[in-house]
């Protein structure tokens, strides 16, 4: 049994001249009790929240006292969770290879502030400046001028080193080292640098260097490292208002910022190992000011690039580090990070000061209950506080969040200019459409409507809109449909394409 037991040392005087000691207990909080809270806790919000599956792991004072599967692996099944279930841990990766970076900066390979240039000369952004000035903590800061690329590898066939060839072509969204906007493609670039640095690739870099060492016996790099694995969890999304199982979304193409698979008994002694300063049993894997520089805030999110939740929380600042999002929460310090891909979820927090940590995977899209859960564990077992349903203010703000984002989405499809019609045949739409940067999609005739592919698997039947838009209808049923605009040139030749913020020229 597990008790927390906080003391205060009072001095009494006794006699004159005489002092006394004497401990007095403040509290004693048995561990269980607050366990058996937050079962109950989470059986009940995952009904609120329509959660099919969920699996958490609980770190306190170097013990793992929680490590439990809930639910079912797939909706309508008795295909029970349990701790050794794996699901997709998505960008709670991206710390995995910030320290695997590190582990290099120990052995003396690479130094945080080396130029990436110098160490890899075939790297090449679009601007010969950040090309030249680009420092190896820049790949984990999500603050060197990318804009968001998931389309390189969402939305394409591409390899990894075709997506790093690819980003010479990207056009800086804001300066070097002025602005922040996530993405996961300059996380690629580190898994890369790793390999380039030692000739062993980064997903056998991680298996040797971190989960061999650990234990953890049933972590995988990449999805196709995993498809043995038959206690699987199956990603879900709500469709049309009815809760379904989807097709796993694949990111082993950027899998250094978000492919391994996990279950949450592997991901408990991952949680214990980044609290206690990256040891194992007492053995550091990281020297203490890697470490430390591992956990250091490195740049400073604005609170409306932050999460929703910040309207909760109220923190006094927001930071990033590497590989780590964080804040403060009632004057303690939080490491946490999310992960996301479609139908799965995943958050880990840490609160140091507490030796506290938490680990929940979940599968189904974007369900919050994840952020609801890290804060109430933060207050059971950080604060002994059991009286704020988390729960239901992290619901009510993404309810309003996402009723807003429908109203805007309605507003935007609801007006399209009646009695018009496509100024050209469907067939002079039809062709190739490229782009140095977002690559090549195809639009093809098939029984008298246009259809758009990007890959050779995704792909949208388009609908005519107005004048020479079509809405598309994507072949993923949890995809949102698209406006498709064409441009014509002065005389009547369709020239481009333009969707979901590409434009591509036609050949």
């Amino acid at each position: 049994m597990h008790v927390k037991i906080m003391s205060k040392m009072r001095l009494f005087a006794l006699l004159p001249g005489v002092l006394l000691f004497v401990t007095v207990s403040l509290f004693s909080q048995d561990t269980s009790d607050n366990l058996q809270l937050l079962d109950q806790y989470i059986q009940k919000t995952m009904n609120d929240w329509s959660v099919p599956g969920l699996a958490i792991a609980v770190v306190k004072d170097g013990e793992i006292i929680l490590s439990k599967g809930y639910g079912v692996k797939k909706i309508n099944s008795d295909q029970v969770v349990n701790e050794n279930t794996i699901f997709g841990i998505a960008s709670t990766t991206k710390a995995m290879t910030a320290a695997a970076m590190g582990m290099l900066v120990d052995e003396g390979k690479v130094k945080w502030d080396d130029r990436v240039a110098d160490l890899w000369p075939e790297f090449q952004l679009y601007d010969p400046y950040p090309t030249r000035e680009l420092r190896v903590r820049d790949l984990f800061t999500h603050n060197a001028g990318l804009g968001n690329a998931d389309f390189l590898w969402f939305d394409s066939d591409l390899n990894s080193l075709e997506i790093l060839k690819r980003l010479r072509y990207a056009k800086p969204a804001y300066p070097f080292r002025g602005g922040y906007t996530y993405q996961n493609i300059m996380y690629l670039a580190a898994g890369e640098l790793i390999h380039h640095l030692t000739d062993v690739p980064w997903e056998l870099f991680v298996q040797r260097r971190i989960f061999d060492p650990l234990g953890m016996y049933n972590t995988y790099a990449t999805q196709e490292a995993s498809r043995e694995e038959s206690n699987r969890s199956i990603p879900h999304f709500e469709i049309d208002g009815k809760i379904q199982p989807i097709t796993d979304s694949n990111a082993d193409a950027i899998a250094p910022a978000g492919a391994v698979w996990s279950c949450v008994s592997d991901m408990a002694i991952w949680t214990k190992f980044v609290l206690d300063s990256a040891r194992i049993d007492g053995k550091p894997l990281l020297k203490p000011e890697t470490y430390r520089e591992w956990l250091q805030p490195q740049i400073i999110i604005p609170p409306r690039q932050f999460y929703p939740t910040v309207k909760l929380t109220k923190p006094n600042w927001t930071t990033y580090a590497l590989g780590w999002f964080q804040e403060d929460y009632r004057g303690k310090k939080v490491n946490f990070h999310t992960g996301s891909l479609a139908g799965t979820t995943a958050i880990i927090g840490l609160l140091p000061e507490e030796r506290l940590g938490v680990y929940i995977l979940g599968n189904l899209d974007h369900a919050e209950l994840r952020h609801a859960l890290m804060y109430k564990v933060f207050d059971l077992f950080g604060f002994n506080d059991a009286d704020r349903d988390w729960s239901s203010e992290v619901k009510a703000l993404y309810d309003d969040l996402n009723k807003a984002a429908k109203r805007e989405r309605e507003k935007m499809l609801s007006a399209p200019t009646p009695d018009t019609h496509p100024s050209r045949a469907l067939s002079a739409y039809a062709g190739t459409y490229t782009d140095l940067f977002y690559g090549q999609v195809e639009v093809i005739v098939r029984d008298e409507h246009l259809e758009l592919a990007t890959t050779k698997s995704n792909n949208a039947k388009l609908k005519h809109w107005h004048f020479d838009t079509f809405l598309a209808n994507w072949n993923q049923p949890w995809r949102s449909d698209s406006l498709i605009s064409f441009d014509l040139s002065p005389d009547g030749r369709v020239t481009s394409i333009a969707f979901d913020g590409r434009t591509l020229k036609r050949q």
